[in-house]
């Protein structure tokens, strides 16, 4: 079929689909102001670090978050208001970032495969470059989640203690210290429920397609009587709708990927431990002791153990340099059901 990934390097018993999960600061790093060309350079930067999964026959599903840039297009939005422009609400704005993030991935991959084929690349390569398509992606949450009255999800740029709480008290926002970086404006992010596009994000890596897909947890939206959908304000945690989307597209590998190269417990200190292997119910043991922050690390252990607790076979957290090496089970911090450990 045209647009297959011709010559794979493995037989297709040992082909993987893949979720690999990457965070918005990874398209906006901390204190970048997120300019083009540097969301490009960064994009670049994780599609050359996913490069090796695909030249190793591998198809690959990838989700980014979009905190900063949701953040970003909403100071946007504010400023606009001054010139008449009309306010767009998150759901929206989630929607464009998917746009925005996915154009750039796509067409940043795209490139690299061309020019890896130009110059010799493997044998992965040896006719059309594949597809790479981007999808805008609706997630399901119940619009009795608590998280619409518990504001949680970090957004937008950071900034200090003294700016922040002025701009809470000016503008209504709720801010909280994110990790050790600084301070943040926080918004509702409810549990997502169901994928709604899940049938076209199936049929595009059937047909071959490298996927971008899911988006900073996708747009959330709500079910109405007699099945019609509406949006809704609020943004929902990436790691958690990867996890939802590797269990519903029965993937077999799903790769969270950070900025650090395994999960810790006594992060930080001099008793800090790195987790080279564990099981959901060990890291749920650390995780009520309260080693993983809510802001940080938390969502990435809370995604790995619902997708192994639900039939998944292997969640890595891992960094986003030893992609590769993280799926051979090298590096990263592997998590996998009861009696594998």
């Amino acid at each position: 079929m045209p647009g297959q990934l011709p010559g794979p390097t493995k037989p297709e018993s040992e082909r993987r689909t893949i979720v690999a999960a990457f965070g918005g600061n990874a398209v906006t790093q901390a204190r970048e102001r997120g300019s083009y060309s540097e969301q490009l350079a960064n994009v670049r930067v994780m599609c050359e670090e996913v490069l090796p999964l695909i030249e190793a026959g591998h198809r690959v599903v990838i989700i980014h978050g979009n905190g900063p840039q949701v953040g970003a297009l909403a100071l946007q939005v504010e400023a606009g208001r001054a010139l008449g422009v009309p306010d767009q609400p998150f759901d929206v704005l989630g929607a464009m970032t998917q746009g925005q993030i996915g154009y750039l991935i796509q067409q940043t991959m795209r490139n690299i495969v061309t020019q890896r084929r130009e110059v010799g690349g493997p044998a992965t390569w040896a006719g059309t470059v594949p597809p790479v398509a981007s999808i805008v992606t609706q997630v399901l949450v119940d619009p009795a989640d608590p998280a619409f009255q518990h504001p949680t999800k970090p957004i937008g740029p950071f900034y200090d203690r003294d700016l922040a709480e002025s701009l809470a008290a000016e503008k209504g926002w709720t801010v909280v210290q994110d990790s050790d970086r600084g301070w943040r404006r926080v918004v509702p992010s409810p549990q997502p429920i169901e994928v709604i596009e899940a049938p076209a994000i199936r049929a595009l890596i059937a047909a071959g397609a490298i996927v971008v897909a899911g988006g900073g947890g996708g747009v959330p939206v709500v079910r109405e009587p007699g099945g019609t959908l509406r949006g809704v304000e609020a943004v929902i945690d990436k790691d958690l709708t990867s996890a939802l989307m590797a269990r519903v597209l029965g993937i077999e590998a799903f790769l969270i990927l950070t900025e650090v190269r395994r999960v810790a417990i006594h992060w930080g200190t001099p008793r800090q431990r790195d987790i080279e292997r564990a099981t959901p119910a060990e890291l749920r043991a650390w995780q009520r002791e309260g080693h993983f922050p809510e802001g940080s690390m938390g969502p990435k252990v809370e995604a790995a153990c619902r997708f192994v607790e639900g039939g998944g076979r292997r969640a890595v957290i891992a960094r986003l340099e030893e992609a590769l090496p993280a799926l051979r089970g090298e590096t990263g911090t592997q998590v996998v059901p009861g009696g594998d450990a």
